[in-house]
């Protein structure tokens, strides 16, 4: 009797943990330029939340990895994302996102252009440079960094840099509003900024988060300024004052839903100490690991099935 007890018991704790591992819901990390996911510390990161959270973890690359990072526009980027995420089958059934600077936009891209993809749930911003950047992410040296100065000194809006220089897909030049929203290919569309442009599926797409994790770095010099990483910015023509994202019009206005989803208390804007993108342990503990620890319900199934018309 106390075999057959025993036998009971542990086939229930397998069918436990094999049930547990069917629904768990998995992520993907995609990481910020000058980076690929062959790098160690790319690897180590996204095995580190896999660990953490016990979610399986995926690093997604776009393209050859670094090189892309910096020449390949961010619509081809989020494009080639797009298929990728289409393609996995362990993302099916949805998903969560951490995103890593400039990979940040590229996330975004996923949630809100891809037609057909899988639901996303929680989505972890790390120094996402979401109101766009100031002045250019700081290089280094290199070959790599020498071709990208050389394109940085020529008209960062012009078809040939937008096209050639990803990080030109998010320069906004405060006093060149007007050329910034006539000729940037991708900011302007992604934050639904361009008037009479507005795509209303974009920001169906966004609201539909269950969370959004906006994580700013205390001590970032690479995005300029720190408060984009909350979508927080400067005012049109103007360097000062520097606006908090409930000050913006893409807040007040709601172009992308960011104030839907932080009036129904799904936004987080969490400040942490720390360089760009280097953050402690105890703070990825904190604020990462609980939000790659979700399953998908029910209910969350039915949504899932009410958005699909939305992504044909």
């Amino acid at each position: 009797m106390a075999k057959k007890r025993y036998g009971v018991a542990l086939a229930v704790a397998f069918l436990a943990i094999m049930v547990h591992v069917s629904v768990s819901v998995p992520f993907i990390m995609l990481h910020g330029i000058a980076a690929e996911c062959s790098d160690g510390k790319e690897a180590n990161f996204t095995q580190l939340l896999s660990n953490l959270s016990g979610s399986p973890g995926f690093c997604l690359e776009v393209g050859n990895g670094e090189r892309d990072s910096w020449f390949m526009p961010l619509t081809k980027q989020a494009e080639i994302a797009c298929q990728k995420v289409k393609q996995m089958k362990e993302l099916r059934q949805g998903y969560n996102i951490v995103g890593r600077s400039q990979g940040n936009l590229v996330a975004r891209g996923l949630i809100e252009f891809c037609d057909g993809g899988p639901l996303v749930y929680n989505y972890i911003s790390l120094a996402g440079p979401h109101a766009g950047i100031s002045s250019v992410p700081m290089c280094g040296s290199g070959l790599l960094c020498e071709i990208a100065d050389e394109l940085i000194k020529s008209d960062i809006y012009s078809d040939f840099i937008q096209d050639h220089l990803a990080p030109s897909g998010y320069l906004k030049i405060p006093t060149d509003m007007t050329k910034y929203l006539e000729s940037s290919k991708y900011l302007p569309k992604l934050n639904n900024e361009i008037p009479n442009q507005r795509n209303s599926t974009y920001k169906d797409r966004f609201t539909s988060l269950h969370n959004l994790i906006l994580v700013k770095f205390e001590d970032d010099k690479v995005i300029v300024p720190q408060e984009s990483s909350w979508f927080g910015y400067y005012p049109d023509g103007e360097f000062k004052p520097l606006l908090s994202p409930q000050q913006t019009k893409l807040y007040t206005e709601d172009w992308i839903g960011l104030k839907t989803l932080d009036v129904a208390g799904k936004v987080k804007f969490v400040s942490v100490a720390g360089e760009h993108i280097k953050m402690a342990n105890l703070d990825v503990v904190k604020y990462v690991v609980p939000y790659l620890q979700n399953q998908p319900s029910s209910e969350q199934a039915l949504n899932r099935k009410t958005k699909e018309p939305l992504r044909p």
